[in-house]
Protein backbone atom coordinates (compact mmCIF):
# COMPACT_ATOMS: atom_id res chain seq x y z
CA UNK A 1 0.00 0.00 0.00
CA UNK A 2 1.55 3.32 -0.94
CA UNK A 3 1.92 6.07 1.92
CA UNK A 4 0.54 9.51 1.11
CA UNK A 5 3.26 10.78 3.53
CA UNK A 6 1.33 12.61 6.18
CA UNK A 7 2.61 10.83 8.76
CA UNK A 8 6.33 11.70 8.06
CA UNK A 9 5.12 15.28 8.50
CA UNK A 10 6.19 17.63 11.84
CA UNK A 11 2.84 18.00 12.12
CA UNK A 12 1.91 14.21 12.60
CA UNK A 13 4.92 13.67 15.14
CA UNK A 14 4.23 16.64 17.19
CA UNK A 15 0.75 15.82 17.10
CA UNK A 16 1.45 11.83 18.28
CA UNK A 17 3.70 13.23 20.81
CA UNK A 18 1.25 14.80 22.28
CA UNK A 19 -1.61 12.10 22.49
CA UNK A 20 1.38 9.71 24.11
CA UNK A 21 2.34 12.20 26.66
CA UNK A 22 -1.19 13.30 27.57
CA UNK A 23 -1.52 9.46 27.77
CA UNK A 24 1.17 8.81 29.90
CA UNK A 25 2.56 6.53 27.42
CA UNK A 26 -0.16 3.77 28.18
CA UNK A 27 -2.99 2.21 26.23
CA UNK A 28 -6.34 3.64 26.56
CA UNK A 29 -7.90 0.12 26.21
CA UNK A 30 -9.85 -0.43 29.38
CA UNK A 31 -7.70 -2.80 31.56
CA UNK A 32 -4.95 -2.99 28.98
CA UNK A 33 -1.69 -1.84 30.95
CA UNK A 34 0.84 -2.23 27.96
CA UNK A 35 3.18 0.34 26.52
CA UNK A 36 1.61 2.28 24.04
CA UNK A 37 3.30 2.74 21.31
CA UNK A 38 0.63 4.22 18.34
CA UNK A 39 -1.35 7.07 18.47
CA UNK A 40 -4.37 6.43 16.55
CA UNK A 41 -7.18 8.25 14.60
CA UNK A 42 -10.56 7.54 16.60
CA UNK A 43 -12.35 9.15 13.20
CA UNK A 44 -10.27 7.97 10.45
CA UNK A 45 -8.41 10.74 8.54
CA UNK A 46 -8.48 10.97 4.53
CA UNK A 47 -5.27 9.77 2.73
CA UNK A 48 -3.30 12.85 2.01
CA UNK A 49 -0.45 14.64 2.67
CA UNK A 50 -1.94 17.86 4.27
CA UNK A 51 -3.20 18.01 7.81
CA UNK A 52 -6.77 17.20 7.94
CA UNK A 53 -9.87 18.18 10.48
CA UNK A 54 -9.21 14.70 11.71
CA UNK A 55 -5.76 15.86 12.79
CA UNK A 56 -6.09 16.75 16.58
CA UNK A 57 -5.10 15.37 19.79
CA UNK A 58 -8.70 14.89 20.63
CA UNK A 59 -8.95 12.45 18.17
CA UNK A 60 -6.39 10.49 18.82
CA UNK A 61 -6.33 7.46 21.11
CA UNK A 62 -3.01 5.65 22.74
CA UNK A 63 -2.65 2.21 21.85
CA UNK A 64 -0.59 -0.62 22.24
CA UNK A 65 0.56 -2.82 19.31
CA UNK A 66 -1.63 -5.64 19.76
CA UNK A 67 -4.94 -3.38 20.42
CA UNK A 68 -4.00 -1.39 17.26
CA UNK A 69 -3.29 -4.70 15.38
CA UNK A 70 -6.81 -5.59 16.16
CA UNK A 71 -8.48 -2.23 14.70
CA UNK A 72 -6.35 -1.72 12.22
CA UNK A 73 -7.74 -0.15 8.88
CA UNK A 74 -7.88 -2.72 5.84
CA UNK A 75 -7.12 -1.92 2.26
CA UNK A 76 -10.70 0.02 1.67
CA UNK A 77 -10.56 1.88 5.04
CA UNK A 78 -13.00 -0.14 6.84
CA UNK A 79 -10.88 -0.99 10.57
CA UNK A 80 -11.52 -4.20 11.86
CA UNK A 81 -13.94 -4.76 14.33
CA UNK A 82 -15.79 -1.81 13.62
CA UNK A 83 -12.67 -0.02 15.49
CA UNK A 84 -13.23 -1.42 18.57
CA UNK A 85 -10.75 -3.36 20.38
CA UNK A 86 -10.79 -6.44 22.31
CA UNK A 87 -11.16 -5.72 25.91
CA UNK A 88 -10.45 -8.39 28.57
CA UNK A 89 -9.25 -8.18 32.60
CA UNK A 90 -10.75 -5.81 35.61
CA UNK A 91 -11.42 -2.97 36.26
CA UNK A 92 -10.01 -0.85 39.39
CA UNK A 93 -12.18 -2.52 41.97
CA UNK A 94 -11.43 -6.33 40.79
CA UNK A 95 -14.84 -6.79 38.41
CA UNK A 96 -14.95 -8.09 34.92
CA UNK A 97 -14.35 -6.02 31.78
CA UNK A 98 -17.23 -6.97 29.65
CA UNK A 99 -15.90 -7.54 25.70
CA UNK A 100 -17.88 -5.34 23.36
CA UNK A 101 -20.71 -7.44 21.60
Amino acid sequence: MATHGYYSTKHWRDLRAAALIRDRGQCTVAGCRRLATIADHIQTRPRRAEPSAEDRLDNLRSLCATHDAQIKEGRHGARRRGGRPVVRGCDADGWPLASPP
